[in-house]
């Protein structure tokens, strides 16, 4: 149970973050591209002092015996706070969302329609090991003028803290309160109970982290939320595939990353050419340590992959492990999808063209591709600087979360004397 005193102090910090965000809303692009280049230096000057407390997050995660996939999300190194840093400044550069016509026209009576981009308000963060999301979410919410509140997991506390002290020390140098990025200063898991009806305050939710983390707060928030539920993504390898780029575009799909959200979970492949293919896709998967679960043909065709169960098709492993399923052509991969798939990212590998166009108009995912590996479903290979997340739901957001997807709009309309009768 909370106690009231932090329940108060949490909605505090949502009323501090409604006051913030009409100031922010404000901002030249200008200021906000200063702020932004400010934070990017100062997480590469405090570098060590991030890695530092991420060390210490690491020994604790370690001794509580978490898996290899969350240790690998947790971990940071010099390397990877410069990426931070860079993505800061890619996201600094981007053109300023708020402001921008969407669309204009002019109706019969003279009046003149515009559609505006503006600022959400206020979005809360919730989300679990990757202490990149606190610099990333910070940066994109700053952009699109929107204040965030952030609440990541308790196993990166004392490295999300350090890193949100250099966010910051960047505003303050660019003479904008700390109040526009802020952190939930505990880590009671009722704290996000509290968080989530805050509605009169908090304009949109968005959850980052693992199906339970994401259900409860849907089931919980009186708040709307932008949707990541899973990244169950799939490589459909059709018959006109070239052996060579399945089999470089799957292990890239597959084992690039074990443990983020858009590495492929299932491999499904045309009957026609699977007796040629996976004996070598099963060689090449089980050098890198990754084990093999097929279904009945599979095991048949080769009989190091263990049989798999109704559970694999759904499960999101986020590890060394791969589901490979026998499908007798493309209509067949496409129902594989439908019934077991979270919308999230699909992939064709495939020479055939008329087939890549069925595949990618039929399936109705957030992200579909032809002949390219899935882990390319990440707002920064897009082209957005950085993403919050996958957005998996239909509404509003869809995909890739980046900063044209944290505004909404508003109309703008222009008269000279209309009257209506």
């Amino acid at each position: 149970m909370l106690s009231t005193d932090v329940a108060k102090k949490i909605k505090n910090i949502c009323k501090m973050a409604k006051e913030a965000s009409v100031t922010l809303s404000q901002l030249t692009s200008t200021q906000k591209e200063q702020a932004l280049l400010n934070m990017a230096k100062q997480l590469q000057l405090n570098s060590e002092k991030i890695l530092n407390s991420n060390q210490k997050d690491l020994y604790a995660a370690k001794d509580r015996g978490l898996s290899a996939a969350f240790l690998d999300r947790l971990t940071l190194t010099k390397e990877k706070i410069a990426a931070m840093s860079k993505a800061m400044e890619n996201i600094a550069e981007l053109p300023d969302p708020v402001g921008q016509e969407l669309k204009t026209w002019t109706v019969e009576n003279g009046l003149t329609i515009s559609r505006v981009a503006i600022p959400i308000g206020v979005i809360a963060i919730i989300y679990e090991s990757r202490p990149n999301v606190t610099a990333d979410a910070a940066a994109l919410c700053l952009k699109s003028g929107n204040a965030v509140i952030l609440r990541g997991g308790s196993d990166s506390v004392l490295t999300n803290k350090a890193i949100v002290a250099c966010l910051h020390a960047g505003l303050a140098q660019a003479g904008l309160p700390s109040t526009f990025v802020q952190y939930l200063p505990t880590q009671d898991r009722s704290a996000i109970d509290v968080l989530l009806q805050m509605d009169e305050y908090v304009d949109v939710v968005i959850p980052r982290g693992g199906k339970s983390l994401i259900q409860r707060i849907r089931d919980k928030s009186r708040i709307p939320v932008f949707s990541h539920l899973e990244g169950i993504c799939h490589t459909y390898i059709h018959k006109a595939a070239q052996l060579d780029m399945a089999i470089n575009v799957l292990m890239n799909a597959k084992m690039r990353r074990t443990g983020i959200c858009g590495a492929t979970e299932t491999l499904l492949i045309d009957k026609e050419v699977a007796k040629g293919f996976l004996p070598k896709i099963i060689d090449e998967l089980e050098a890198k340590g990754c084990e093999v679960r097929g279904c009945e043909t599979t095991q048949a065709i080769d009989k190091r992959a263990l049989l798999a169960t109704n559970a694999d098709w759904s499960t999101e492993y986020l590890d060394t492990i791969i589901s490979v399923k026998v499908v007798d052509d493309i209509k067949q991969a496409i129902e594989h999808i439908y019934t077991y798939g979270s919308s999230h990212t699909e992939a064709i590998i495939t020479d055939d063209n008329a087939a890549a166009q069925q595949f990618m108009k039929k399936i109705n995912s957030a992200i579909v591709m032809h002949n390219c590996s899935t882990q390319f479903a990440d707002g920064g290979e897009f082209g957005m600087g950085a993403e919050i997340g996958i957005a998996t739901g239909t509404l509003h957001a869809r995909g890739p979360v980046g900063v044209e997807q944290l505004t909404t709009f508003k109309y703008v309309v222009e008269g000279n004397g209309q009257v209506r009768s």
